[in-house]
């Protein structure tokens, strides 16, 4: 179905019971899994940083915050820092923003997944997993009418279907799947992205956190 696609990064939205379903998100990706991975958590404004430092002790791709400015590179999970959007310019590179609230989260899943859908268009996968609230509806839908694709978590499975459930009234989800099957899912569609390069994968990694 999707041989002829090249997809080129994937974009997350999760908030209650994220930590878990993160843990079991990225702890199945292959240390050679080559998708860049983009995430919004909802989490306390003075959240510490060893969210990425968990997850990264127990995944085998690289986990880290990301930072003002840093291309996007493959294989890496950046997570939004607590109180900053994430958001995807259009030459592929991160911004931290802190603009107002939307839907009551900073970082708000939609502000990423709105703007990774215009940076990378038919080529973004975007994720909606366990969740309270209606972030990332309006994101996803973006990224559908962009002609990316739609990956909602079974609502089912979810320790909190809001976020899901609202995803699955805004959008016809390509995949509604169990969260241990979701990693599957992405293991199988990245096969079709190899001979794509991500925008800026050229050029490093090297530019430190400015706010």
């Amino acid at each position: 179905m999707y041989r002829n696609r090249q997809f080129c990064a994937v974009v997350a939205g999760v908030s209650m019971g994220g930590v878990e379903a993160l843990r079991i998100l990225l702890g199945g990706l292959p240390v050679n899994f080559r998708l860049p991975l983009l995430i919004v958590h909802h989490i306390s404004a003075d959240s510490g940083s060893d969210l990425a430092k968990l997850l990264g002790a127990r995944c085998a791709i690289h986990v880290k915050e990301a930072d003002e400015g840093e291309a996007i590179t493959p294989g890496t999970a950046y997570l939004a820092p607590p109180n900053y959007h994430l958001l995807v310019e259009k030459d592929g590179t991160l911004a931290l923003s802190v603009d107002m609230p939307v839907n009551f989260a900073r970082p708000s899943v939609d502000v990423l997944f709105e703007s990774a859908a215009d940076a990378f268009g038919a080529g973004l996968i975007g994720v909606i997993l366990t969740g309270a609230g209606f972030d990332g509806s309006n994101g996803l839908r973006k990224i559908k009418d962009n002609g990316g694709l739609a990956v909602v978590q079974d609502p089912s499975d979810a320790e909190a279907d809001s976020m899901p459930r609202s995803a699955l009234a805004a959008v016809e989800a390509d995949h509604v799947l169990p969260l241990k099957d979701i990693c599957g899912l992405l293991c199988s569609l990245e096969s079709s992205c190899l001979s794509r390069s991500t925008p800026n994968e050229t050029k490093g990694n090297t530019n430190d956190r400015t706010r």
